[in-house]
């Protein structure tokens, strides 16, 4: 199987949009995968995190964190913006498509021998493991795709569980309310695991104290940020640890956002190996963070900037780190593609105090299309609002009708963040 047939494969395979399963709730298939192929899933110790919003930007932070302390780091991450071996890294470092066809490749074998019919998610994570076990990683970072009880990935026996923050989210899954998924994401957290807990509400806090794992981190009680200020291209951040206070150190990623996530990170890593860490490693954990598609700034004459913002808590960070970090002097141009609410990602995002507002229909299934959203804009009182079928298009245009002093937000989903990347690294300084 060479890396296009891989391809088919996985399109063959497709369920919930290539984000995880929905047609049975259960572990058993992909256990059944990852046991015939040898339990790669448990050949190294794992720190496993889910949550509503920033859990990429925690993966990375952690994994970037430990490669610094000298391990081999294998991540694992979804979903993918531009390429699907972004999901796959060892130390920062993506699969090869070679590599990738050949995990696929494997587990589709095994899927045929079992008689199994794995989602597209299942083969990623089970190929994931293998591969993770073939190169020898000496700790795997696993993101949750979607919750946690149920999703593929929580086959591991996590040493460490990380919850980033619980907001209502997938709710076709888990609901009605906020605390039926949290207790949802709870079920990431294992016997042996250390918990550690970015949420604040008391009453769900308790539901991951409660939950089973052997010891438990709280955000304001065990860490916290003392200190969270803007920089030339980040934000430099005084964190407290259960242990230790790190002072002074710069995280190059925009949003005061990123310095919550900052801490979760470091006190998950820190928990890991029990001890705290060289501040000097932590420094250069920190420095070689990259978060592509999360708030990242593809040009500055005039300012782009692509956040892939999917839900209308993530829409309501965005908007606050573009207008509260960012001060263009000319006009704010929004591009935006969706597949939530659409009146309810616009107000987030605060459309109606944008310039003029580009809509488009996100290249996904689940998109809302471009003339709801248009209709949706004008409603809610933006003035000029233009409707385009895709989002290159509309990222084209944005880029035309803008000056040097002017901003330019693209956000609404990672779909529309991975389509507007690609388009405008072609057409930006």
């Amino acid at each position: 199987m060479d890396f296009q047939e891989a391809l088919a494969y996985l399109d063959e395979h497709t369920s919930y949009h290539k984000t995880g399963r929905i047609d049975s709730p259960s572990v058993a298939p992909i256990t059944a995968i990852c046991s015939a192929l040898g339990d790669p899933h448990l050949a190294a110790p794992v720190i496993h995190v889910t949550g509503t919003n920033g859990k990429g930007s925690t993966v990375q932070i952690i994994s970037r964190l430990l490669a610094a302390q000298g391990l081999t780091v294998g991540t694992y991450t979804s979903p993918h913006l531009e390429h699907v071996t972004e999901r796959f890294k060892r130390n920062g470092e993506r699969i090869t498509e070679q590599e990738l066809a050949e995990q696929i490749s494997a587990v589709a074998e095994i899927a045929a021998l079992l008689g199994a019919n794995p989602g597209y998610f299942e083969i990623l994570t089970a190929a994931a493991f293998r591969w993770f076990a073939d190169i020898a990683v000496d700790v795997m970072v696993i993101e949750v795709g979607l919750l946690g009880r149920w999703d593929a990935t929580n086959i591991v026996d996590s040493q460490v569980a990380v919850i980033t923050n619980i907001g209502m989210d997938h709710n076709e899954f888990a609901g009605p309310s906020i605390r039926d998924v949290a207790v949802e994401k709870s079920g990431i957290v294992k016997p042996g695991s250390a918990v550690i807990v970015g949420e604040t509400d008391p009453d769900l806090v308790e539901i991951f104290r409660h939950a089973g794992g052997a010891t438990t981190f709280v955000r304001d009680e065990h860490f916290s940020i003392l200190s969270n200020s803007l920089a030339v291209n980040g934000r430099l951040l005084d964190v407290r640890t259960p242990t230790t206070i790190y002072t002074d150190v710069f995280l190059p990623l925009n949003g005061a956002h990123q310095g919550d996530n900052a801490a979760l990170a470091l006190t998950a890593v820190e928990t890991f190996f029990a001890a705290p860490l060289p501040e000097d490693m932590v420094v250069e954990g920190f420095a070689e963070v990259v978060m592509p598609g999360r708030f990242e700034v593809l040009g500055r004459q005039p300012l782009v900037v692509i956040d892939g913002a999917h839900n209308a808590v993530g829409a309501d960070t965005c908007a606050s780190v573009f207008f509260g970090d960012f001060h263009p002097d000319g006009r704010r141009i929004l591009v935006v593609g969706t597949t939530r609410d659409a009146t309810e990602m616009l107000s987030a995002l605060r459309a109606d105090e944008f310039d003029i507002v580009f809509v488009a229909t996100a290249p996904t299934p689940r998109a809302v299309p471009a003339s709801e959203l248009a209709l949706a804009a004008a409603e809610l009182g933006c003035d000029h609002v233009v409707a385009f079928d895709d989002v290159q298009s509309a990222c084209s245009r944005a880029v035309k009708y803008a000056d040097g002093d002017d901003a330019i937000l693209v956000s609404g989903s990672l779909y529309t963040a991975g389509a507007a990347r690609s388009a405008l690294q072609r057409r930006v300084n």
